[in-house]
């Protein structure tokens, strides 16, 4: 297949958490067309096993790969560090760029000789790839990581910017393994929608928040820019594939994506 600039950018995840990524993307690169797939039937990935989610990961690429697109972002951080190197072996000729390693690009370049904090669900956490490549990036930073699995399925249900979301990530961010951090890593697709309740708490603390979609939406700019793949001009309609669709799903991608989008059902297995 032949990749150029007219092509469009693929983007996956388990739910629509990786819509935040693909928001980020489309705001940053307006004449790109995007191709979401949400692999609701198998949702959430944070509690499967990894040779799980590494055969859907390998159905989506193939759903992806026969579209055209030109790169494919795993929109997700338990799919990032269980999947990612199969999919670079599996899809030739195609580049894969995972939701890790522009983060930890970014911390490494920034934040050298600090203790950063990571939340994240309990897969991403104890997979242990943010503690690895910071560690053997060898700039003297400590990382903090704290597992937060209530978050996720409290944005899914809606439950944020109230009182009840302020009491559970407090509780959260009050905890011993999060003290002395001068930056987060929000280490899950769902949290950039939390992160202004994030920021309040540490309000007056000098805490940087690091939103895992604005980095990887530059990454993914930086790449097709170096690649002379950057499209100059307006393209087809974005398109936004789920593997189980339901009414209230669709109703609540506008959470997630900012706006309206349509849903189309796409089974991996017929």
């Amino acid at each position: 297949m032949t990749v150029s600039p007219d092509r469009p950018i693929g983007i996956f995840d388990s739910g629509i958490g990786g819509l935040t990524v693909a928001h980020a993307i489309k705001k940053l690169l307006p004449n790109e067309q995007l191709i979401y797939f949400g692999d609701t039937a198998h949702l959430p990935y944070g509690d499967k096993s990894e040779a799980a989610i590494q055969a859907y990961s390998v159905r989506i690429a193939d759903v992806l790969v026969k579209k055209g697109c030109k790169v494919i972002v795993i929109a997700c951080n338990s799919a990032s560090s269980a999947a990612y190197e199969l999919l670079k072996e599996y899809v030739r000729g195609i580049k894969i760029i995972n939701v890790i390693d522009p983060m930890i690009q970014w911390v490494v370049s920034n934040f050298q000789n600090t203790t950063v904090g990571l939340i994240g669900t309990k897969r991403t956490v104890q997979s242990g790839v943010y503690l690895r490549k910071i560690s053997e990036a060898n700039q003297g930073i400590t990382l903090h990581q704290l597992p937060t699995p209530l978050l996720a399925p409290m944005i899914e249900e809606g439950f944020f910017s109230n009182q009840i979301s302020h009491e559970i990530i407090a509780q959260y961010l009050s905890a011993p393994d999060l003290s002395g951090i001068t930056a987060l890593i929000l280490a899950c697709t769902h949290y950039p929608l939390i992160r202004e309740e994030i920021a309040g708490y540490y309000a007056g603390k000098p805490v940087t928040i690091l939103d895992s979609s604005e980095v990887v939406a530059l990454a993914v700019k930086n790449y097709l820019t170096s690649s002379n793949l950057l499209n100059d001009q307006s393209n087809h309609p974005d398109q936004f594939l789920v593997s189980d669709y339901t009414e209230s799903f669709e109703a609540s991608t506008r959470l997630f994506f900012g706006e309206l989008v349509h849903l189309q059902e796409h089974p991996l297995w017929h």
